[in-house]
């Protein structure tokens, strides 16, 4: 008897340790199912309330409803898991000031067929969506987790309702010619706290990209042109009236959209990263040196390239 009660405690710790080691994975598969749970309920809290610790209200009538907001003097914009907003590589009027109406054009205009899909830029949520007869006709906005707002002008109609959510890629809209237009295409704007910044700087329509991983955004008058606002809440009819009455806006056939398409490809000298490439591999891809690579990147030879890296080569 006293023989078996010895046997019994001398097994006991090393069937404990036996039980523990069986239970090891179990725990661990548990953790990485908590992990994926809890990230997935903190992507939903962000599609649910996008960037709610930057913005002060959120506002269902007026496209730039902030005022004199507080700007931090940096923020980081996460540009990756991006979708583009049209498939169509033409800018037919660019983002600046236009002298004969002394206004700012405050976004781009894409080329577009009637009817062709616009999509959400990023995952977000819908905040406006309205019809505006003497500005931006059909426009929806969507605000960002990342701290951006988007605008989408003159569509022929609006697929998503007022505080929808929707992921980078859902179709929100087709495109027209409704509102202030002179043709078929998208206006499309990205703002920041209710600030205007040059759409050409983050989106890169000739390759279809993003122009990096991230935009820093560093205050008023540092990287943005800027819309002035009196810190009424306000409709923006007039000035996107004004603005769009370039007589760049125009309607373009699919022979010169295919022309100019061609031509800002060729113009364009961005590389973006791949896998397993080097600084040599690039410039010989390019019929440039390692050297000129560096002195256009701010870079050296010793520089650790990144998949997905936006290199400058001419």
């Amino acid at each position: 008897m006293a023989a078996a009660l010895m046997l019994t405690f001398a097994l006991t710790p090393a069937m404990g340790q036996d039980m523990i080691a069986r239970q090891a994975p179990v725990d661990r598969k548990m953790r990485a199912v908590d992990s994926v749970e809890i990230q997935r309920l903190f992507q939903q809290e962000n599609l649910e309330n996008p960037a709610g610790d930057l913005y002060p209200n959120w506002e269902n009538k007026f496209i730039n409803a902030y005022g004199n907001i507080q700007l931090p003097n940096e923020y980081k914009i996460d540009l990756r898991h991006f979708c583009m907003p049209i498939n169509n590589r033409v800018v037919t009027s660019n983002y600046g000031y236009r002298r004969k109406f002394r206004r700012q054009h405050k976004g781009l205009d894409i080329n577009a067929y009637y009817g062709d899909t616009i999509r959400a830029a990023f995952d977000g949520k819908v905040r406006v969506v309205t019809f505006q007869r003497g500005g931006y006709g059909n426009v929806v906005v969507l605000r960002h987790p990342n701290g951006l707002e988007t605008v989408y002008g003159h569509m022929s109609r609006q697929l998503v309702k007022e505080l929808q959510t929707v992921k980078a890629g859902d179709p929100i809209g087709l495109a027209g010619n409704t509102g202030r237009s002179f043709g078929v295409h998208l206006h499309f704007e990205t703002r920041f706290l209710g600030e205007y910044i040059d759409p050409s700087k983050l989106f890169d329509f000739a390759n279809q990209d993003v122009t990096g991983d991230y935009y820093v955004f560093r205050g008023r008058g540092k990287g943005t042109l800027l819309g002035k606002h009196d810190g009424t809440p306000r409709s923006e009819d007039t000035d996107l009236a004004l603005a769009e009455t370039s007589e760049e806006v125009t309607y373009v056939s699919s022979e010169v959209a295919n022309s100019r398409s061609a031509r800002a490809t060729r113009s364009t000298h961005n590389h973006k990263v791949r896998q397993g490439e080097t600084l040599s591999s690039i410039a010989k891809k390019y019929g440039t040196t390692v050297a000129k690579l560096c002195r256009a990147n701010g870079i050296t030879t010793k520089t650790t390239l990144r998949v997905g890296q936006i290199i400058k080569y001419s």
